[in-house]
C-alpha cells in the first residue's frame, strides 16, 4: 500500500488521474475480524485465523469470508472515491441469483448502491455437486460527486460475497472515522447473515444499527449459529457494549442436537460469554416464524420439485409433531430458550425477545419467505426496524444507559 498523503502510482482505471491511494489495513475497515493479504490486495473475515484453522467447516469457512456488516469507514473532504475489489461468488448453474452490491452512505444517508459484475463464481451443480470456478474481472465501483466539505463515509461491503480488496482512491486524504455510539456484538444464522437481502445496507442487523446509532461487529453466518463453544469462546474475547445472539433455526435445521443436550449446551454459551462480559446486557433472541419448521423438525433439506423449475426453496424432512424423544422444532426452541433464560434470573442483564416479535405468522401471511427460510429485502426491513425498537428503544434491554 502507498502513502496516503502522496498521490498513487498505481492504475487508475477510471481516469481518478490525481487520485491517493488510501492504506486500507490503517484501520480503515470496520467489523473485520482480520485482513488477509493475498495475492490481489487484503480479504476481509470475520473470524480470527485461529478459529479459521482449528474450528471452520468448509460452510462456516465459506460465510465467514462473506463481510456481512464489514464496511469502509472514513472521514475525508473528498468528492470523488474509487474502490477496487475483486469478488468470489458461489452461483447455482441455471439459478441466477442476485449479485452482491457495495452500499454508500454519507453522514448516515444512502448515497448510492453499486451492484458488481465482474469477479469469479464458484458454479455448482446442484443435481450432480459439481463445481466450476468461472473466473472474472475486478469491479471498480466509483462514488462522485460526493457532497463539499468534511463528511462521514461508509461502503459497506457485500455481505454475500467474498471479496479482496484491491485498492481505494480518493481526491483528498481519507482518515479512520472516530467510533461514535455503542459497540453491538450479535450472532446469529443465515438471517442474521443477510441472506435473501439484495443489499448490504439493508440486511435487519444493519438496519437495526443504523436505526439505533450503534456500530455493528456481525457475527451472523449462514448455516452456522449451532451453539458452537469457540463461538462463545470468540464472544468472551470480543469487546462489546451489549451483546445479542439468535439461536435456534439451525439447530433444527440440521438436525444438530435434541432437547437434552440443547439446554445445557445453551447455558455453556452464556457462560462462555459472561466470563469476560459479566455484566453487559445481553439479549437471547429466539427464533423467527419459519413455517416449515414450527412443528415439524428437521433435517431441512433443497425441495427437489423446485430444484426442477430451475428455483430454490427449502423443506422439513422431519416428522411432524416428532418431538417425544426430544426431536426440536422451533416452537420446542422458542419454549426452551424461555426457560433457560428464566433459570439464570439471577443475572439481571440476560434478557429474551421472542422471535415472533420480530416476524410472526401474521407477518408470514403477508410477507411469505420466498424460499421458506429466508426473508427478502423488505422483511429484513421489518425485522431491523422492529429489532431497533424493541431491543435498542426506550426501555429495551440493549438502550444505551451512558
Amino acid at each position: 500500500m502507498t502513502d496516503p498523503d502522496k498521490p498513487s502510482d498505481l492504475p487508475h482505471p477510471s481516469g481518478l488521474a490525481d487520485g491517493r491511494a488510501a492504506d486500507l489495513a490503517a484501520g480503515l475497515v470496520v467489523g473485520a475480524a482480520e485482513l488477509e493479504r493475498t495475492d490481489r490486495g487484503l480479504r476481509p473475515h470475520r473470524l480470527p485465523h485461529a478459529v479459521r484453522e482449528r474450528s471452520a467447516d468448509p460452510q462456516l469457512s465459506l460465510m465467514e469470508a462473506q463481510p456481512a456488516g464489514v464496511r469502509i469507514a472514513v472521514t475525508t473532504t473528498a468528492r470523488r472515491l474509487e474502490l477496487e475489489l475483486h469478488a468470489t461468488r458461489v452461483a447455482y448453474r441455471g439459478m441466477p441469483r442476485p449479485r452482491g452490491a457495495v452500499d454508500v452512505v454519507v453522514d448516515g444517508g444512502e448515497l448510492a448502491s453499486h451492484p458488481l459484475t465482474g469477479g469469479d463464481a464458484l458454479e455448482l451443480d446442484m443435481a450432480t455437486g459439481a463445481s466450476t470456478l468461472v473466473p472474472g474481472e475486478t469491479d471498480v465501483v466509483v462514488v462522485d460527486d460526493l457532497p463539499a466539505g468534511e463528511k462521514a463515509i461508509e461502503v459497506w461491503l457485500p455481505h454475500n460475497e467474498q471479496v479482496d480488496l484491491v485498492a481505494l482512491r480518493s481526491d483528498a486524504p481519507l482518515h479512520p472515522t472516530p467510533p461514535s455510539g455503542p459497540l453491538w456484538l450479535h450472532h446469529g444464522s443465515s438471517i442474521s447473515h443477510g441472506s435473501n437481502a439484495t443489499r448490504p445496507a439493508r440486511t435487519w442487523p444493519v438496519v437495526a444499527a443504523r436505526q439505533a446509532g450503534v456500530r455493528l461487529h456481525n457475527l451472523g453466518f449462514g448455516g452456522s449459529a449451532l451453539v458452537d463453544p469457540f463461538m462463545a469462546r470468540l464472544m468472551r474475547d470480543t469487546p462489546a457494549d451489549v451483546i445479542s445472539a439468535k439461536l435456534g433455526i439451525n439447530v433444527v435445521n440440521l438436525d444438530a442436537m435434541r432437547l437434552r443436550s440443547f439446554v445445557p449446551a445453551v447455558h455453556g454459551f452464556l457462560d462462555t460469554i459472561r466470563d469476560g462480559h459479566p455484566a453487559t446486557p445481553l439479549l437471547l433472541v429466539s427464533p423467527i416464524f419459519c413455517g416449515i419448521h414450527e412443528d415439524t423438525p428437521g433435517p431441512g433439506a433443497v425441495d427437489p420439485s423446485a430444484l426442477a423449475e430451475g428455483a430454490v426453496r427449502f423443506v422439513a424432512t422431519g416428522t411432524e409433531h416428532d418431538t417425544a424423544a426430544g426431536r426440536l422444532t422451533l416452537r420446542v426452541i422458542r419454549q426452551a430458550l424461555q426457560e433457560v433464560v428464566a433459570a439464570r434470573a439471577d443475572d439481571p442483564n440476560l434478557h429474551l425477545l421472542d422471535g415472533l416479535e420480530l416476524y410472526g405468522e401474521d407477518d408470514a401471511a403477508e410477507l411469505p419467505l420466498p424460499d421458506g427460510l429466508h426473508p427478502d429485502t423488505a422483511t429484513h426491513a421489518l425485522i431491523g426496524r422492529r429489532f431497533a425498537d424493541l431491543a435498542f428503544g426506550a426501555g429495551g434491554p440493549l438502550q444505551s444507559r451512558g
